[in-house]
């Protein structure tokens, strides 16, 4: 009887404390991943697991070494954190980005008798048969992330409505392009097929690493999240 009564002292508090843990909270968010939504769950007295989605896509016109792209930038992404609260509302947000379509895809146009560059060679694009051609950038599928943060989106009061702030970066590795090119290009009057000319095809490479070695910084792509939120 007395060992009954002691176990039941010893575990009716932690009883208690996990019946009240908040049991579900949701917000919308918006961030450099895009706009999106997160669903959590409190696991202990300081800790929450989340998951949420982003969402975004933006249309716009760039140039590069005299070649024209019209491009699109694609942003879907799906991650996992764990939340860990340390001080009051901040919290340490280890993570996976267990999804990460984040993609910028163009179609890349030289007008007939425009100058332009591949991997540091010059041409001038046939006006008989203009350069054309499509550009990719990708990322690995899966990637770990960490974010700091103020804010809980499941308080541990009778708050219902939160608003929530965190930076961080997502460790996706350097973004690899893919630069496909066809048409004839011209030094002075002698014109060549790029799809067919080996020398051509190897100043593609070329410029397809420029363009890999100048989005390098982005292996670490930034983020920061404001987020409106409320707990059921």
């Amino acid at each position: 009887m007395r060992k009954t009564l002691f176990f039941t002292t010893l575990l009716l508090p932690l009883s208690l404390t996990a019946q009240g843990l908040p049991r579900f909270g949701a917000q919308i968010t918006v961030s450099a991943l895009g706009i999106g939504g997160e669903a959590a769950t409190a696991i202990t007295q300081r800790s929450n697991v989340r998951v949420g989605f982003n969402a975004f896509t933006y249309s716009g016109n760039f140039s590069k070494d005299g070649i024209s792209y019209d491009g699109d930038l694609r942003l879907r992404s799906f991650e996992i954190l764990y939340d860990q609260y340390l001080v009051g509302g901040f919290h340490i947000s280890p993570g996976l980005m267990a999804y990460d379509g984040n993609q910028a895809t163009a179609n890349a146009l030289v007008p007939g008798g425009q100058l332009f560059s591949l991997g540091g060679a010059s041409y001038v694009s046939s006006p008989a048969n203009p350069v054309t051609g499509t550009g990719v950038l990708d990322t690995r599928k899966v990637a770990p992330m960490i974010l700091f943060g103020v804010g809980n989106l499941l308080p541990r009061n009778t708050r219902h409505f939160t608003v929530n702030f965190e930076a961080g970066v997502v460790f996706q590795g350097t973004p690899k392009a893919a630069l496909n090119l066809r048409g004839t290009a011209c030094v002075s009057s002698f014109c060549q097929d790029i799809a067919s000319t080996p020398a051509i095809q190897a100043n593609v490479q070329a410029e397809q690493t420029k363009i890999n070695n100048s989005v390098d910084f982005f292996k670490y792509y930034p983020v920061i999240r404001l987020g409106f939120g409320y707990k059921f």
